[in-house]
């Protein structure tokens, strides 16, 4: 089982080089967020616990989220591997991912941050918030202030993994193409 990180920051390509990946690596894509909506439709346990939370607008605790990815890993225990999106995003929770994949013999294969030049992504984020319908892609200083939130939250899990040599910079501007390829050659120097 080959486990990804993938990071980047809001209009980074994250989304567009996630689908080709889980494509190209017939991986699972786990998002945190769409976990949390389908164990809240599916009134699991857990489910109803974050959803009682979530309405008091309380913060999902780590245990809550780590223990709906270890039922996301269960259900798919023949999968070849995972791309983990939107988590972990502290220290805590990468300790906690890695003692949860441990258990269940896997471990993080690679982080794959993607970087882009604030200029570029500002331009990216108001150009598809001209057809994405989402306001926060459509005022400049909202989106500098999710870059900086990105930098300062996603700074400690790369620390975290730096010191297991895990994670991998990809230049994110390019060709979508381009970006994939360098994704893949990254992936590919793990696998072999």
């Amino acid at each position: 089982m080959f486990n990804i990180i993938l990071f980047g920051p809001p209009g980074s390509g994250k989304g567009t080089q996630s689908e080709k990946l889980i494509e190209k690596y017939g991986l699972v894509h786990l998002s945190t967020g769409n976990l949390l909506r389908s164990e809240i439709d599916a009134q699991t346990p857990l489910g109803l616990e974050a959803k009682s939370l979530m309405d008091k607008g309380q913060l999902v605790p780590d245990e809550v989220v780590i223990g709906m990815i270890s039922s996301a890993l269960d259900a798919n225990a023949n999968a070849k591997g995972f791309l983990f999106d939107g988590f972990p995003r502290t220290e805590a929770q990468s300790e906690a991912l890695d003692s949860l994949l441990k258990l269940k013999k896997s471990e993080i294969g690679v982080v794959l941050a993607l970087e882009v030049g604030e200029e570029e992504l500002v331009k990216r984020l108001l150009n598809r918030g001209l057809t994405s319908g989402r306001s926060d892609d459509t005022n400049e200083s909202v989106i500098r202030a999710r870059i900086v939130e990105y930098k300062r939250k996603t700074t400690v899990v790369a620390d975290y993994y730096a010191r297991f040599n895990k994670v991998k910079t990809i230049k994110g501007e390019g060709s979508v193409e381009e970006i994939f390829s360098a994704l893949c050659s990254e992936i590919n120097k793990r696998l072999s």
